[in-house]
């Protein structure tokens, strides 16, 4: 743990370097915006293919081909997900947490690009509709849909607490691309990668820097709603914490299931086409 207080002495200029302004990492200028506009009208008429119910404290996989829709939807009670996503037929290509949050910021709403895993560094899917995008930041910082938590896990759970609990995220995930993929649990988990946290509300201390979560203002209806760039499989988990107010690793927290809804536009959205895989070649450099 960090020292309460800094055991080095502050040098003459510390607060000159501590002014010193930010720059954003990544500018973002050269992206292209995705076009909501089109994609909303996408939807006019659009037919349902599947909905997938996840339980509470389990997790479910579904399929949505490119150029279609899905929406994970708050059906009964404040409850937060684990969102993983892989490329269908190859689940090398997955979700990039990391590269998202520093393209993005922190937490995702309409208009944010959920990317690929390198060396494919592409768009998987386009959030399209956020029913929670009134709440932005609250007073503590705290805000909903974060890409900066990993997901619950059963090794840290050991770690802190020294017991095992089986329903943690990372379990619930890898249980169930085990089944959909047919493969051994001990294939299947390294597959298993960090989340989009959907609906969980969090953020970081300001005096500490810690990872943080509250009450989730998540309530029935709500919903997030995505449109698939490519062919994608997905993995849900029905967080064990409920709506995280207190705990994410529990049989003691109230829970609720999860919806996913997956919808056929008549049309694809006017003038898309599936994004290409990142076209650096490595040859040039690694």
């Amino acid at each position: 743990m960090k020292p309460a207080e800094s055991e080095t002495p502050a040098p003459a200029d510390a607060e000159e370097r501590r002014r010193i302004a930010p720059v954003i990492c990544y500018s973002t200028g050269g992206l292209a915006a995705p076009d909501l506009a089109s994609y909303r009208a996408a939807r006019e008429g659009w037919e349902t293919l599947d909905r997938v119910v996840v339980p509470p404290r389990d997790a479910r996989c579904f399929e949505v081909p490119a150029g279609c829709f899905f929406r994970i939807v708050s059906v009964e009670g404040p409850q937060v997900g684990d969102l993983n996503l892989w490329a269908a037929g190859d689940p090398a290509e997955r979700f990039f947490s990391g590269k998202t949050r520093a393209l993005h910021g922190t937490h995702l709403s309409t208009g944010d690009r959920l990317w690929s895993c390198l060396p494919y560094l592409r768009p998987m899917a386009t959030i399209t509709q956020d029913t929670l995008d009134w709440y932005g930041f609250d007073e503590w910082g705290g805000s909903v849909h974060d890409v900066i938590g990993t997901r619950c896990d059963p090794y840290t759970n050991r770690l802190l607490s020294g017991s095992d609990y089986h329903h943690c995220c990372h379990s619930n995930l890898t249980r169930a691309l085990a089944g959909h993929l047919g493969v051994p649990l001990a294939e299947a988990e390294p597959l298993v990668h960090d989340v989009l946290n959907v609906f969980m509300c969090t953020g970081f201390t300001r005096d500490t820097g810690q990872y943080f979560m509250k009450a989730s203002p998540v309530r029935p209806g709500d919903f997030l709603e995505f449109f698939a760039e490519i062919d994608l499989l997905g993995g849900l988990s029905a967080c064990p914490g409920g709506d995280c107010s207190a705990e994410h690793s529990s049989d003691a927290a109230a829970c609720y299931p999860l919806l996913v809804e997956i919808y056929r536009p008549k049309a694809p959205p006017t003038g898309w086409t599936p994004p290409a895989r990142n076209a650096y070649s490595r040859t040039h450099g690694t």
